[in-house]
């Protein structure tokens, strides 16, 4: 038996923070592009995509723009008639029909792009999307499992519940954290942290489609290793760190700043939070035990 997960790979690349859902003021947000941009750059983010409702920045709207040193992803969000879906590192807007498992395949017919199912306990029903719809369609690649918008508006920010009832039903799919910016209130309420080979929009996908990355609130994750069936899990500004398996069920859980822990018999996957100060947390990506 062996550990399969997404953090074998962490050498010859850098950490890089950045945010997938941004808005301005080409859809609902406040501010203009390039604002929004020099916003993210003044809190020190490495990579940033502005996600307008049905409309795609591509890469000659970013390359007139002033990038303050970060990567800029082209892409926006799929919006109208359904589930909101980020459409990653896409230079083309797929129309947005009601059958969101056409939109998905539509959207990952253009090379290297990416879809991440947005906010799904949004709205005073906390139903923006059934979790049927989730299990049901094929192709993305994860869910985001905090919303920073969300948090400030009805429904619930979080998405763990949804999450692990997917992994607990044996899907592999990655969390993600972000703000889902609409005006400067919102700027940094969450963000990606990726492990990637290269500073470059490919390094960052790449690093976003294989899971090797962790989403966070504000908590830092220094060392995720795997030796064995040994699971070691390092935060500087962790209070606590838990463990959870099937179905949310906690594992276990140690109050400080780091666990090492055998991967507990019989669980098809475990995944790790690590809570600081503030209701701050990152959260790492499951990992799966195999033969």
């Amino acid at each position: 038996m062996h550990i399969e997960h997404s953090y074998s790979d962490l050498v010859g690349g850098a950490w890089l923070r950045g945010n997938l859902h941004a808005h301005s003021t080409r859809s609902d947000g406040r501010q203009p592009q390039q604002v929004v941009i020099d916003d993210y750059a003044a809190l020190g983010y490495d990579f940033l995509m502005l996600a307008d409702h049905d409309i795609v920045t591509t890469d000659d709207d970013l390359a007139k723009l002033d990038g303050r040193g970060m990567v800029l992803i082209p892409g926006y969000e799929i919006t109208a008639n359904g589930v909101h879906m980020l459409h990653v590192n896409s230079n083309i807007c797929i129309e947005p029909l009601r059958d969101r498992q056409l939109v998905i395949s539509l959207a990952l017919e253009v090379p290297g792009s990416l879809v991440i199912v947005n906010h799904p306990n949004w709205e005073a029903s906390f139903t923006h999307c059934r979790h049927d719809d989730l299990q049901a369609w094929q192709g993305y690649c994860g869910i985001e499992i905090y919303n920073g918008l969300v948090d400030c508006g009805e429904g619930s920010a979080l998405a763990t519940d949804h999450w692990d009832r997917l992994l607990s039903r044996g899907r592999r799919a990655w969390g993600f954290a972000n703000d889902d910016l609409h005006d400067r209130p919102h700027c940094g309420a969450a963000w990606n942290m990726v492990y990637a080979k290269q500073r470059t929009v490919a390094g960052v996908v790449d690093a976003l489609a294989k899971g090797r990355f962790y989403a966070s609130t504000g908590v830092t994750i220094d060392r995720i290793a795997v030796e064995g069936t040994r699971i070691t899990i390092e935060s500087r500004d962790a209070d606590r760190i838990a463990m959870y398996g099937r179905h949310q069920r906690r594992l276990a859980r140690v109050d400080g700043r780091s666990m090492s822990i055998e991967y507990p018999a019989g669980e098809p996957y475990v995944r790790f939070e690590c809570l600081g100060r503030g209701g701050r947390c990152a959260w790492t990506q499951p990992f799966f035990l195999a033969e």
